[in-house]
């Protein structure tokens, strides 16, 4: 077994990444013994699978994602929703948790509105139709509050970091709550303005340095100083 790329080393299509039993992940691939990347990024080795984490992109979704999306238009049925993907989102009637009786009015602008921002959940999505929403989950529905962020969905991973390191140092230095949605939409809520500023300024620094080694002391570094 061979590693032939560093980690967070900066890799192309068709590099091989490895060679014997590792597991090819998410945008490589398998060709005899070998590991191969698939596309531009970053190598990354999570136990003894191969990823590569691009350096951009848009959102694909998955099922079981947290998205966080803005109502754009209300349907017969329910509401479409921009998640920030090449994919337009429905919320149906029935993913929510509206009575029997608001749900029978039809009146489905006083449950959301068109400009209302939704935290939901993926749970259909398979290409051959637009992803499907639930907001019937705990923690789920509309955001009354926040500063929202918006950073690249490719860069998502990054923002959490190993083991949700990189994301709980953020929460820690600003005392700020940070929900974080894999569709690159960020909300943050904090006791004052300047916390949320604070926080916002370090995703995109996280953001435009996601390929930099000594990033976590530099965002530690900076939140300190500007918290101070």
């Amino acid at each position: 077994m061979t590693i032939f790329a560093e980690k967070k080393q900066l890799v192309a299509p068709g590099e091989v990444l490895a060679e014997g039993s590792y597991f090819p992940g998410e945008n490589t691939y398998r060709e005899g013994n070998k590991v191969y990347a698939s596309r531009i990024g970053l190598a990354e080795l999570v136990a003894n699978k191969l990823i590569v984490v691009p350096l951009k992109g848009c959102y694909t979704p998955r099922v079981d994602d947290f998205v966080i999306g803005r109502v754009v238009d209300i349907a017969m049925s329910g509401w479409n929703v921009d998640i920030s993907s090449p994919y337009p989102a429905l919320l149906p009637l029935s993913e929510t948790p509206a009575s029997r009786a608001m749900a029978a009015r039809k009146d489905l602008t006083r449950i959301f509105n068109v400009g209302d921002l939704v935290m939901a959940e993926v749970i259909a999505f398979d290409r051959t139709r637009d992803p499907l929403l639930t907001v019937r989950g705990r923690g789920l529905g509309k955001v009354s509050s926040g500063r929202v962020v918006h950073v690249s969905p490719a860069k998502i991973p990054r923002l959490i970091g190993r083991k949700g390191s990189m994301i709980s140092l953020l929460k820690k230095a600003t005392s700020c709550e940070i929900i974080v949605g894999q569709n690159g939409t960020v909300l943050v809520s904090g006791r004052q303005p300047k916390n949320e500023q604070v926080a916002a300024a370090a995703m995109y620094m996280i953001e435009r340095e996601a390929h930099t080694r000594g990033l976590t002391d530099r965002v530690s570094e900076m939140m300190n100083r500007e918290l101070r």
